[in-house]
């Protein structure tokens, strides 16, 4: 339960702090003195959205602080799990800064807004006008139903399962679009890489054959060239190696005068012996050069294909080829794996399915149970809100659609009075009426429920007399197990009150300035008596007020 709200600087709030008991409060004030200024500041602590607008100083920043008594709520799980210091007195602080900057903690730790939203949802439910016109949405409806029906954990179980089978399913979906462009691919893919196969393509292989190519088809100018080579340098007195045999000869005999001599006859035998070695390699090439025409056009017709692949493919090497051999290869192997993936990927998606089947029909089993005892407590309890002929036809039909909460579709019909057809709520059931009809749910929801407050923002629309002092009658009953607020502008749902707080509005100098109070016995009094006649209290409206008091 919410057990202090402090206020700084919002709207029209200078500064405030309130203490809140447990039980049933009343709230009451004017139109327009500031009771939707509280609940705003109540819905930034809660994790809404802040704007700058909501300072009521620009140059100083707004604070909203609220204690909370959550000791016997079971949220320690809740802490562990998102890293936070749990206390039974459990502080959140929201800060807006004139920047426009928000900061939120629990118990003094920084925390995101969406961490303060999910805490939320298990200390206060603000019940508004506007959520009793959602009581026609189907979700809302199945929200009510599923509660009853304990289906909690089920819908979770239900929720992370079905994920995981959508996600299937889109992976398998792109896996088949992706298969099917492939298999047109196939073929094409299917012939490339056969030809890369039949050429029979090695590394290094082109440098070879040109330069093979280059040497047969080139023959006689080779032949020529080495015959003329061999002349120069092996022709008997005037050839090369017989000129460097002399000038070996010549420095040999003075060799031994000076080491200058013997360096040059060294380097003379060196070049001799070199130039021997070079007589026999170009001897031994022209003894292995012949002429093969045959030979010539295998390695002529081996080259153009390497190059009209190369062509095809765009590249300029055959070490490239070799790489696009290889995709294809893959490419083709992929292709069979992608239907070995197809085929697991189907069975998984089709066991998850029976999953899901499961625990749709648990969750639909669960529902049956709970409708009859939904519409037997509404009945009952609209009974006594003057709703005696009131009637509910609520039916669920499984189909084969899986839902974000089961497989189910929902009519949810309502009847006010006897004769009257059944319709749905939005069209046939008055103001008053849903907001009986809300009260009655949140009435039952509430034995289902742990949820520690409830603030009822005037719930009481469209109703009055003895139906508004039964509607406080419930909301009194409520309060025996949790933290009831009632904002209100009934006399007979304020006197019904434990405690009772008045919103008003002050003018400071050229300020003014929202406030709320914890009325006294007396003051509370005067309020209803307000209340009934205006702002004259007369005797009579005293009187009364002291009877729906008592």
């Amino acid at each position: 339960m919410i057990t202090t709200l402090s206020i700084k600087n919002y709207a029209l709030i200078e500064k405030l702090s309130i203490d809140f008991s447990k039980g049933f409060s009343i709230i009451t004030g004017e139109t327009g003195a500031g009771k939707s200024i509280i609940l705003g500041a109540l819905g930034l602590v809660l994790g809404k959205r802040a704007d700058l607008s909501s300072l009521k100083n620009k140059e100083e920043k707004c604070i909203i602080e609220a204690h909370f008594e959550i000791s016997k709520y079971n949220l320690k799980p809740f802490f562990e799990a998102n890293d936070l210091d749990y206390e039974d007195d459990t502080i959140i602080r929201r800060e807006i800064l004139p920047s426009g900057k928000s900061r939120a903690f629990i118990n003094d730790s920084p925390v995101n807004l969406q961490e303060l939203q999910e805490l939320s949802l298990f200390l206060i439910d603000i019940h508004s006008q506007q959520q009793t016109q959602e009581l026609s949405d189907e979700n809302v409806q199945f929200k009510i139903i599923d509660a009853i029906a304990n289906n909690s954990e089920t819908i979770v179980t239900y929720q992370g399962l079905l994920k995981q089978y959508k996600s299937e399913k889109s992976k398998l979906n792109s896996l088949i679009k992706k298969q099917a462009e492939s298999y047109k691919e196939q073929e094409y893919n299917q012939f490339l890489l056969t030809e890369l196969l039949e050429a029979k393509l090695k590394s290094g292989e082109q440098e070879t054959l040109e330069a093979d190519f280059e040497k047969l088809n080139n023959v006689e100018i080779i032949k020529e060239s080495l015959d003329k080579s061999l002349s120069i340098t092996s022709t008997e007195s005037v050839g090369v190696l017989s000129n460097l045999n002399e000038i070996k000869s010549a420095l040999q005999k003075i060799a031994s005068f000076s080491p200058e001599y013997q360096s040059l006859q060294e380097r003379v035998v060196s070049v001799l012996i070199e130039m021997d070695d070079i007589t026999n390699e170009l001897n031994d090439s022209a003894e292995s050069l012949f002429s093969d025409p045959a030979q010539l056009e295998l390695i002529n017709q081996k080259l153009q294909l390497i190059y009209n692949l190369q062509k095809k493919h765009q590249v300029s090497t055959v070490e490239e080829l070799l790489d696009i051999q290889n995709q294809l290869d893959n490419s083709v192997l992929e292709l069979g794996n992608l239907g070995d993936e197809i085929e697991k990927l189907t069975a998984s998606i089709q066991a998850k399915g029976g999953d899901l089947d499961i625990l749709a029909n648990t969750i639909l089993t669960n529902r049956e149970k709970a409708i009859p005892v939904l519409s037997d407590k509404l009945i009952s309890i609209l009974a006594t809100l003057g709703m005696p002929n009131v009637r509910f036809d609520i039916k669920v039909t499984p189909t084969a659609n899986y839902f974000d909460n089961g497989k189910d579709e929902l009519q949810f019909l309502f009847a006010a009075n006897k004769g009257t057809d059944f319709g749905l709520l939005k069209k046939v059931a008055s103001g008053g009426e849903m907001s009986r009809i809300m009260l009655a749910v949140k009435a039952i929801l509430a034995q289902y429920s742990k949820l520690p407050t409830l603030i009822f923002d005037e719930i009481d629309t469209g109703v009055s007399g003895e139906i508004a002092i039964r509607m406080g009658e419930i909301m009194k009953e409520m309060s025996l197990t949790m933290q009831i607020f009632a904002i209100t502008h009934l006399p007979q749902i304020a006197a019904k009150g434990n405690a009772h707080f008045k919103v008003f509005k002050s003018t400071v100098g050229e300020d003014t300035q929202s406030e709320l109070v914890l009325l006294s016995a007396e003051e509370r009094i005067v309020e209803i008596a307000q209340m009934l006649s205006g702002a004259v209290v007369s005797d009579s409206a005293l009187n009364h007020a002291k009877a729906l008091l008592n």
